[in-house]
Formats: C-alpha cells, sequence, structure tokens
C-alpha cells in the first residue's frame, strides 16, 4: 500500500487513452468523477513537495498536481502502459537545481 496517491481526474479523451492503454481496469471513481490513481511513496512525496510546494494532500492522502505536472505524468503512463511509474516521473517531475544557479568550471 502506497503512503501517497496522485489523482490524475479524467475526461472523455483522456479516458479514451487509457482505455487504449490497457488500463480501463484501473480507472475508478473519486468524488463523482473517473480518475486513475498514482501510488506515490513517501520519500517520492517529499520530492514533490519541493517541485510543487503547494501540494496538500487531502484526508486520504491524495493529490492533484499542477497541470503542468499532469500532463508530464500522464504521458508517462501513457506510454508506459502502467501506472507503477513514479521512480521514472519524479526525475520529470522534481528537478532539484529548479532555482538554483548551476556553477561552471573554467579550465
Amino acid at each position: 500500500m502506497a503512503d501517497y496517491y496522485i489523482n490524475l481526474f479524467l475526461d472523455d479523451e483522456k479516458i479514451k487513452k487509457v482505455e487504449d492503454a490497457g488500463l480501463a481496469g484501473k480507472i475508478r471513481e473519486i468524488d463523482g468523477k473517473k480518475a486513475i490513481q498514482v501510488e506515490v511513496t513517501a520519500k517520492e512525496h517529499k520530492k514533490l513537495l519541493k517541485g510543487f510546494p503547494d501540494l496538500s494532500p487531502d484526508a486520504s492522502n491524495a493529490y492533484v498536481i499542477p497541470e503542468k505536472g499532469e500532463t508530464i505524468l500522464m504521458g508517462i503512463i501513457l506510454s508506459a502502459k502502467s501506472l507503477d511509474v513514479m521512480k521514472a516521473a519524479i526525475l520529470k517531475l522534481y528537478n532539484p537545481f529548479a532555482g538554483k544557479e548551476l556553477l561552471q568550471k573554467t579550465f
């Protein structure tokens, strides 16, 4: 069981794409809307909070990430045809160098 979840709410177009990826069985109803839920470990959650500081999980430890992150995550899910993608997705969603000036050595 995961520590946290990311809820990705689906419109008709996204439902079709999820079904085409063979993940129709992963669609569930959350708060009256169709969605898929991606499991997130506590370590991944900490990294996501650094990338998206405004995230706040609900009572069931689930949250919705901003649209840009949702688009990236959905693309990874559809290409991998799996919801078990956070290890790969975290590299694209969390940028440890965001807002930091990179030092450059001169030779």
